[in-house]
This record gives C-alpha cells, structure tokens and sequence, in this order.
C-alpha cells in the first residue's frame, strides 16, 4: 500500500480534521534504462565538475540561481526553508467559492485526502456541505518546503486536493493571435451552423473515462511481454511496508466550533488578524488538553513527512 505523502489537518473556521495526503494520479508511463550496446551494462550518470572531470559528492553539491549568463547566487538549505510559511502540517482553506468560477486551466495535479481514525464525521461533514452547495474551498499547503495554492473538492466519497496552478504559471491567450470578432466576420453562414451543431448532436454521449486507453503503451507492453518471454527474463517487485496508522482523535462539538466560525466571519475587515490569532489560540488551547496517549501517536504523524528529506541520495547515478 502508497505511504502518505504528508500528513496533518484540514482546516476551515475552527474545525480541524486530520487526514492523509495520497497521491490522486497514477504513472503508467513504461522506465526504461540506458544500456552500453556493446556488453549491456547500465550506463551511468555521474555528477562531474564540468571544469576537472572529477566525481562530484552529494555533500558537496549546493542549489544556486543564474541570475545573468554565467553569474550564480548560491542558496542553502535554510535559505529555502525560511521562504517557506511556518505550518507545515495544515491545508487551511481561506474561501469557498463556485466550482464553475474555476478556468479548467488552473487544474495541476489531483491528491486524496484521506479521513483520520476517528475523523470521519468532519471529513464527511466537509464533503457534503461542498456537494449540495456547488462550492470549493480554496486552500493552501505546504509539502516539504513549497507552498501550493489548492481546491479542496467533493469527488464521490472522497475529498480531492487539487493542486492549482498560479496566475502567472498560465499563458495569457491575448499573447498569441486569435480570430476574434463575430461569427458572421468568417463568413459562417447559418446553413454552415445548423450543420454543425446537428454534427455535434450526432456524436454526442455520455463521458465514460473508462471507455479510453493508452493504446501506444499497450502495444509496447505487449511488444515488452514477448521478448521477456522469447528471452527468458524475469521481473521482481519488492513489497513496499504499510503505511503507519493516523492518530487517533477525540470526540469534538461541531455545532459550537461551526457557531465561533460564524461569529468570527461577521466581524469587520480591520479585524481578520486579530480571528486569526484568536482562532490559533483555541487551537492551542484545546490540543494541550488532548490526553497524553493522543500527543504520543501524533509523533510518528509529524515524522512521516521527515524521510523525503532524506530521498535525495537514492538519486545517485548506476
């Protein structure tokens, strides 16, 4: 089974519901390695200095921005995790808004959040409430030291965190020369239209996604299948461990919290920072009353994100 990709909360008012971030998105993409034709040893990438030749260290190697052809400015580690926000452990949604508002091509990348033990009932809570009033609720959250702009949206009986694109990530369609102006400046008659629009009628249907298949990975698929058995190759895949369990929760008054929510929104403008704080104070106040054995469990939650730190060498060329 997948390991979450970060664990922590979904926020929105006071109400928090701890969850699971796990990958939406499947790779069917086939691997393929680079052979030396001659004896059909992997070839492999080393990380050389492009002055000397030599075999350049992980430890050794640092980050750097070309500011100008040929000028760098090195950045450390704590450089970029101090541009990151403090929480890490948290999608806070700061609005909702209409699902229809949202231009397609601000979509990304799509993750699950999944419930934590005993945090069904805000998790469902959340995910109905978006269903029957057609909004999504805007968040950001930081994965290892990025923040991301996200939707938070209803999808069957899952949550779906969708990663956002920024603004200035989208092309403008104004920077390229488009046909603009009314129908009849093309000489579209409305003979030319009706047609056009019985042609659509004609081959319109239902979206069945499952009706759609990666039809070139499928013939090299089956291109690969015939030389592993031509061949005599075989093919091993090491289990991944299980995935550690959530942390438990305690029993939690949804009416209330929904109420200060309330009461906190209908104050004015000029006092949001002051919510703000007075909302992470409740936060802190109520988890230093959560009993001891929960804070143990939470432990192993906070070092679930931890090992991706540590992913970096497996990148060594070979």
């Amino acid at each position: 089974m997948a390991r979450p990709i970060w664990t922590g909360t979904l926020s929105f008012g006071l109400l928090n519901v701890p969850v699971s971030l796990m990958s939406g998105e499947r790779r069917t993409d086939l691997q393929f390695r680079m052979l030396d034709s001659r004896d059909k040893k992997p070839i492999r990438f080393e990380r050389v200095n492009a002055d000397t030749g030599e075999e350049v260290p992980w430890k050794d190697i640092v980050k750097a921005f070309e500011y100008d052809k040929g000028s760098y400015v090195v950045l450390e580690e704590g450089d970029i995790k101090s541009a990151a926000p403090e929480s890490h452990e948290t999608v806070e949604v700061e609005s909702f808004v209409d699902a229809a508002q949202i231009d397609p091509r601000y979509f990304e990348k799509p993750y699950l959040l999944i419930p934590g033990k005993k945090a069904e009932k805000g998790y469902v809570l959340l995910r109905e409430t978006l269903r029957s009033t057609g909004k999504v609720g805007i968040a950001k959250v930081v994965v290892r030291t990025r923040e991301y702009l996200c939707a938070v949206m209803p999808n069957d009986d899952a949550l779906v965190l969708m990663i956002l694109r920024y603004p200035q990530e989208l092309v403008d369609p104004a920077d390229y020369k488009l046909p603009s102006g009314k129908v009849s400046d093309y000489r579209i008659t409305s003979k030319e239209t009706a047609m056009a629009e019985q042609l659509i009628e004609s081959m319109a249907g239902d979206w069945d996604p499952s009706q759609y298949h990666d039809e070139f990975r499928e013939r090299l698929q089956g291109v690969l299948t015939k030389r592993i058995k031509e061949d005599g190759g075989t093919t091993t895949v090491e289990d991944e461990p299980a995935p550690r369990e959530d942390a438990s929760t305690n029993v939690v008054d949804f009416m209330s919290l929904l109420q200060k929510s309330l009461d906190a929104n209908k104050r004015t403008p000029a006092k949001k920072t002051a919510t703000k704080a007075v909302v992470k104070k409740a936060a802190t106040k109520k988890a230093s009353k959560a009993p001891a054995k929960a804070a143990a469990k939470k432990t192993p939650a906070k070092a679930a994100s931890k090992p991706a730190k540590k992913a970096a060498p497996r990148r060594k060329a070979g």
